[in-house]
């Protein structure tokens, strides 16, 4: 059951909400973001794109088919906080093995609920993401200080807080092809997805020297989401340049997207808020047809900075223009910013899956 304890939201802009504590009780400082989905909180709350992250969940009512384990992304949360306008105390669904209140205090989660996320929502977007605090404190007694310390809050160390450290093997049905998997902070359906296409994967951590993956005789090379800024991970990028010059075709996503642009020349720069949903529309440039997709990122891949001998942009958001895929030209690899694996989401980009299999197979 929930507490009726008050918790105060603190924006960097001084702006304060006044809710109430459910999850873990206490104090955290994050990046606040927002995301639209009206299902899939749960894969929200283990993706660990979301690090360092506090997540406004605007869809208002939370938790209603409860918490179910085998939807998770990873094998616990990795957001800071977590802001909704109500959570269901009583979830009804035949899978369901517990309720969020439950799994936030487990996971160490601390939550805020009964403020206006619409309001809040608002603010992030006319503003920009900004950093917060949530405290059971009222912050109108420190406030100058509190200030002092969310401004000087940043995500750091988001590859290394997210990256496996083991390098782990499974084997799909057929076995038809080895995919090496790099753990930017990996979503679990990237590897349902290969697994189901009949692909052996072998996960390595994210910073795996390029020599060692090619000792592994892969036929593909999965670059997955992951958090953070891209362009931090100097070390991530000089590996995916030697393996780049290898042929070895490779299919980036979200993270891995971006991590392969600027291995490529490309330059990337982060969003005024971002995109964070399952309903954002992004337009193949070869075919004109509109795709509906799971996103979920910060950064994005500067248009213009891909050099035309390179590669060139497949597919832009059809909100704001920004790139949302590449294709290479020097080398057989692709990627995209959304998510072709999304769960939850629409599964208008699955085929993508079967893109990289007759990549693999040296179809061009």
């Amino acid at each position: 059951m929930s507490t009726e304890q008050k918790a105060y939201l603190l924006l960097a802009d001084g702006t304060v909400f006044e809710g109430k504590a459910f999850g873990a009780v206490g104090e955290v400082i994050g990046e606040i973001v927002f995301t639209t989905g009206m299902t899939g909180y749960l894969e929200t709350l283990t993706d660990p794109s979301y690090f360092g992250q506090i997540v406004i969940q605007t869809f208002p009512l939370i938790g209603n088919y409860g918490v179910i384990p085998s939807d998770f992304e990873s094998d616990k949360s990795y957001v800071k906080g977590y802001i909704v306008r109500q959570w269901c105390q009583f979830p009804s669904n035949f899978r369901c093995e517990g309720d969020i209140d439950t799994f936030l205090k487990s996971q160490g989660v601390i939550g805020l609920y009964d403020i206006d996320t619409r309001q809040l929502t608002k603010i992030i977007r006319e503003s920009g993401v900004m950093n917060g605090i949530i405290t059971t404190i009222n912050p109108s007694e420190n406030k100058d200080l509190l200030l002092k310390d969310i401004k000087q809050y940043s995500v750091i160390n988001a590859l290394k807080g997210v990256s496996g450290t083991q390098i782990k093997s499974f084997k799909s049905a057929e076995g038809k092809k080895h995919v090496v998997l790099f753990d930017y902070g990996y979503k679990r359906n990237i590897l349902r997805s290969l697994l189901a296409h009949n692909c052996d994967v072998t996960v390595v951590p994210a910073d795996t020297a390029a020599e060692a993956v090619i000792a592994m005789k892969p036929d593909g090379i999965m670059l997955s989401n992951g958090p953070g800024d891209p362009a931090e991970n100097i070390g991530v990028i000089e590996q995916l340049k030697k393996l780049k010059k290898t042929g070895i075709p490779m299919f980036g996503i979200c993270l891995g997207h971006q991590l392969l642009a600027l291995a490529s020349g490309a330059r990337t720069e982060k969003l005024k808020y971002g995109h964070r949903g399952s309903n954002q529309p992004v337009k193949n440039l070869s075919t004109k047809r509109v795709y509906i997709t799971s996103q979920n990122h910060g950064y994005a891949v500067v248009n213009d900075t891909l050099p035309k001998d390179v590669g060139e942009i497949s597919y832009i958001n059809a909100n704001d223009g920004t790139c949302e895929g590449i294709t290479y030209f020097d080398a057989p690899c692709f990627s995209v910013q959304f998510h072709p694996e999304a769960c939850a989401g629409p599964l208008d980009t699955g085929f993508l899956f079967e893109q990289f299999i007759s990549l693999m197979e040296g179809d061009k």
